[in-house]
């Protein structure tokens, strides 16, 4: 407690959850909230969860601060409701996965409270995703939808017509088509640990702009798995853009969140890309430059990342390659050079004989807000 849990450690603790929150989602500038609401409802199975958001491999004597508790010692003078609307999994759990079972008295009521909680409320924040029942290394899944009854709780708050912004808390990508279509703004936090509530809760209302991104992709169905990042040509193509040519008009294509997304309350312009030198050898480094500027009212961070390409090659290599990636604040108006190096070991590729070398030809440097949004 003395040396782990150090006033120190908890400050770090609370700046990693900070820093790995991800917001996928922000209509019509829904997000920030208003701390001048006067009632919020918050409700799910995670929002006022402690025992199964704690992950093992280490002390963790503190209960966790859940978002419900956050948002309630950030906004002292509003009403704030929680309801729990139903559990991470339901009594039939994993079969309900794939088959649908009724509800239970007890869960129907559970479902009707939140309603009812949101109903009454100006604003819903939804606390939904998983646990350690659904997510640890001896609990794979058969689908990536929301488990349990989490779907129906989300359709049935949504009907209320309340503006609501849902709030994974989740270790792994969950096919989230329906929240992506309709829930105006979507926040997701992993397990962000102790600090869990307060991080979220200031996200939320403005206190902390959100500014991490994907280290995955999010597939739209968990038919399209293996869908993964960095990848080979036409291995994941997208049926949109060429639907008549490509023979995959049968299936749903692309991410529905592709690595490296994630948005921010603040834009970001890119500008002024040099690299130097422009040629090279293979045991040579070479300097990418960029600009990068704060456009937009608020403090921000924004992650840089820079991809490269390899033109022609004697094998078949990725579309593009992460070579490097770069965190940085800025305030309004703030611009700030984004240095990145590049050598042989992002430039070279395992040939037909298994041996790695730097092939002579022409390689293409990207830099971009993430791996689809290429800016430069």
């Amino acid at each position: 407690e003395k040396i782990v849990h150090c006033k120190e450690h908890q400050q770090v603790a609370l700046e990693a959850a900070r820093q790995s929150l991800v917001l996928l989602k922000n209509e019509n500038q829904l997000l920030p909230l208003k701390k001048t609401v006067k009632s919020v409802a918050v409700i799910g199975p995670n929002a006022n969860e402690q025992t199964q958001l704690i992950c093992r491999y280490g002390p963790a004597n503190a209960p966790i601060k859940t978002v419900y508790q956050g948002i309630k010692e950030l906004l002292p003078e509003t009403e704030v409701v929680y309801r729990k609307g139903c559990e991470i999994i339901d009594s039939h759990f994993p079969e309900s996965e794939i088959l649908p079972f009724e509800k239970t008295t007890e869960e129907q009521q559970m479902l009707d409270e939140a309603v009812a909680a949101a109903r009454n409320a100006e604003v819903v924040v939804l606390v939904l995703g998983g646990s350690e029942l659904t997510v640890r290394e001896d609990r794979s899944r058969t689908s990536l939808d929301l488990p349990g009854h989490q779907q129906e709780l989300m359709q049935a708050i949504h009907a209320t017509g309340k503006p609501t912004v849902l709030v994974l808390l989740d270790g792994r990508a969950a096919t989230i088509n329906y929240a992506n279509q309709y829930i105006p703004a979507i926040l997701h936090a992993w397990f962000p640990g102790e600090f869990a509530g307060t991080a979220v809760a200031e996200a939320l209302f403005g206190d902390y702009n959100p500014g991490g991104k994907l280290t995955v992709t999010f597939p739209k169905s968990v038919g399209q798995i293996p869908f993964n990042f960095p990848c080979k040509p036409s291995s994941q193509i997208d049926g949109g853009k060429n639907p008549g040519l490509d023979g995959n008009m049968s299936r749903v294509n692309g991410a529905l969140y592709s690595f490296g997304y994630g948005l921010s309350y603040t834009t970001f312009e890119y500008s002024d890309i040099e690299i130097s030198p422009k040629v090279i050898t293979p045991n040579q480094k070479a300097t990418v430059r960029c600009k990068v500027t704060n456009t937009g009212k608020r403090a921000g961070d924004e992650v840089v990342q820079l991809y490269v390409r390899d033109i022609l090659s004697s094998v078949t290599t990725y579309e593009k390659n992460l070579a490097g990636f770069e965190r940085i604040h800025l305030q309004p108006g703030e611009t700030k050079e984004v240095v990145f190096t590049l050598d042989r070991k992002q430039l070279e590729l395992l040939d037909k004989h298994m041996e790695w070398v730097v092939e002579p030809g022409d390689f293409s440097i990207m830099v971009g807000a993430s791996s689809e949004d290429i800016r430069l």
